[in-house]
């Protein structure tokens, strides 16, 4: 099964939304979605009905903020999303939408520098139209390059972060079904060792079944990107089940993959009680929810890389904690 002319469609779109005048970008968005489009957006955009309102209340400011915008691609790939959805192809991207910060986007200070909006979306594509988007972005990395502190010292590293270390992520060609298969295989069999944390495994021995020793976990700002399993361990996953409890079962809308590339997300993926300290807050007792984009590259039958969106603000503002209101106020007169 191919997938080619529903990456066409993607890329059709892409192209007509990156050259439009900034007026005319609720026009493209009726002419390549459809009219009820249902869009997925980070906090605190949420969920948007109609493709002209998803123009106008995301696109349009973006761009009269963060100006001269570029998307730089590093991760493109389509599949057949693995749950009972019978049609369901969806075509994903991942890179940067790169500007000149020149207006205050969300109230965050404009620098006139080049700024990174670090993005993952997902597309759903049904009779040559796109019916239903999910895209992440992390605002809180576009918040540091700004000079503001949205959260404490991370555990990881904070950096713009790169595509594949094989530079082969751009699948605008047909992949071997046979490929995508390994790769579904890789990840679910990463999510069933996963579980609810409950596995029994000492938790660097319970990584080594489905990751590569050297593998690369590129988290969003806030946590930070981490190197080889037993920094993982040490800087994210450790600490991360260390502050949580009664973690759900995993949801996902959407899984999936072509050659050596594939991912997920979810509305939530599960929920989790914040019972211990997490990104230098102290517990709430209160149980909130993690949206989430994971994107995996596959090397032989083990994963190697894995680029995370997770929208922190949302999980941060149902704990009571205003992140982006707070942090963009202290400048306010």
């Amino acid at each position: 099964m191919g997938f080619q002319a529903e990456k066409q469609v993607v890329r059709n779109f892409y192209h007509a939304l990156d050259q439009a005048a900034v007026a005319e970008v609720p026009t493209v968005m009726a002419q390549h979605c459809s009219p009820d489009l249902l869009w997925r957006g980070f906090h605190p955009f949420g969920e948007i009905r109609g493709a002209e309102d998803v123009g106008a209340q995301f696109w349009v400011p973006l761009r009269q903020n963060l100006t001269r915008l570029q998307r730089r691609i590093d991760v493109f790939f389509a599949g057949q999303n693995r749950y009972d959805d019978p049609g369901g192809v969806w075509v994903c991207s991942m890179g940067h939408l790169m500007g000149l910060h020149d207006g205050p986007w969300l109230g965050i200070r404009p620098t006139r520098k080049m700024a990174f909006l670090r993005y993952c979306a997902f597309h759903r594509v049904e009779g040559g139209r796109i019916t239903e988007t999910a895209m992440y972005f992390d605002i809180p990395h576009l918040m540091l390059q700004a000079g503001l502190q949205p959260f404490p010292v991370e555990t990881g590293a904070q950096l713009v972060q790169p595509g594949p270390m094989t530079h082969d992520g751009l699948l605008f060609a047909a992949q071997p079904e046979e490929e995508g298969t390994r790769t579904l295989a890789a990840i679910e069999a990463m999510i069933a060792d996963l579980g609810q944390w409950d596995s029994k495994m000492a938790l660097e021995e319970e990584l080594a079944r489905t990751w590569h020793d050297d593998m690369i976990w590129w988290g969003p700002s806030g946590i930070g990107a981490t190197y080889t399993i037993e920094r993982y361990a040490k800087q994210h996953s450790g600490p991360f089940r260390a502050a949580f409890t009664e973690r759900s079962k995993t949801g996902h809308l959407c899984r999936m993959a072509e050659g050596h590339y594939g991912g997920f997300f979810g509305w939530p993926n599960f929920t989790a009680r914040h019972t211990g300290g997490f990104m230098g807050m102290p517990a709430t007792g209160k149980t909130g929810e993690f949206r989430v984009i994971d994107i995996y590259r596959r090397h032989e039958d083990k994963l190697a890389e894995n680029w995370i969106f997770i929208d922190l603000l949302h999980f941060w503002h149902q704990q009571g904690v205003d992140i982006l209101g707070r942090t963009t106020g202290i400048e306010q007169p």
